[in-house]
């Protein structure tokens, strides 16, 4: 096991102690789908207290994992997380921007990644998803974008709507995880049966290293180095037996 897997362990492991010795909740910072699926793959016994993942938002992809339960805590618990909205000062002349640009302009304060969570641009605005001990801070110094400038604000999750992908049509042999990866990304299928067996695939949140891997519909597919899609399932077979599926593409 890779040294950095056994500290990531044995700080799930402190944490979960932490919230049934105290009878208090308990949180990670936010975890990528790997470190996700390494907290997912631990045996129930070995952790003294429940957790689950939240993210600010259904169908996050960086999310927090939450340990304790209201049952050991004897409380309820919101998840320490702000949704804040970058807008531009003058949305007429502000620049179409990436979430790369957002990404970069917080790194270039000196925000570690791991308080942050997913950033969603919805037109010319920009919601980040944050630890709230970090979103007073973000706030006040988080003022431009590449050459826009924006403000930054609290507001809740609810208060918009994150439009869900548009619906694409793909053909596919078969349900296979490799051979629904190559149809979305237009690569060769030994290109996709690469990148699942080296580790590089996640299934809700979960890395899968088997090629064959059967996709269900609802599943959120995560490839490292291309991007995320939801498999919405089988729309109808074609004239020459292939499978017409629909999937969102983020």
């Amino acid at each position: 096991m890779p040294e950095n897997e056994k500290i990531l362990i044995n700080r799930y492991i402190e944490l979960a102690s932490r919230a049934a010795g105290r009878g208090i909740f308990t949180n990670s910072e936010f975890l990528s789908a790997a470190e996700q699926n390494t907290l997912s793959r631990l045996p129930a016994q070995s952790l003294a207290a429940p957790y689950a993942f939240y993210g600010g938002y259904a169908a996050a992809e960086r999310q927090i994992a939450v340990f304790g339960s209201e049952k050991l805590c004897g409380y309820t618990i919101t998840p320490p997380i702000t949704c804040l909205c970058a807008a531009p000062v003058s949305p007429k002349f502000a620049d179409l921007l990436t979430h790369r640009d957002f990404l970069g302009a917080l790194m270039a304060l000196g925000i570690r990644r791991e308080v942050v969570g997913d950033i969603v641009l919805q037109d010319k605005y920009g919601y980040i998803f944050c630890l709230q001990s970090i979103a007073d801070y973000i706030c006040k110094n988080f003022t431009e974008v590449k050459r826009t400038c924006v403000q930054c604000t609290p507001c809740s999750a609810d208060s918009f709507i994150i439009k869900p992908p548009a619906q694409s049509q793909v053909v596919i042999a078969s349900e296979r995880l490799d051979a629904l990866i190559a149809a979305v990304y237009q690569l060769p299928r030994a290109i996709s049966a690469d990148l699942i067996s080296s580790g590089r695939v996640a299934v809700n949140s979960r890395l899968t290293e088997k090629i064959s891997a059967a996709v269900t519909k609802g599943a959120v597919i995560s490839v490292r180095g291309y991007g995320r899609f939801i498999y919405e399932g089988v729309e109808r077979e074609t004239r020459k037996g292939k499978l017409r599926a629909l999937v969102r593409i983020y």
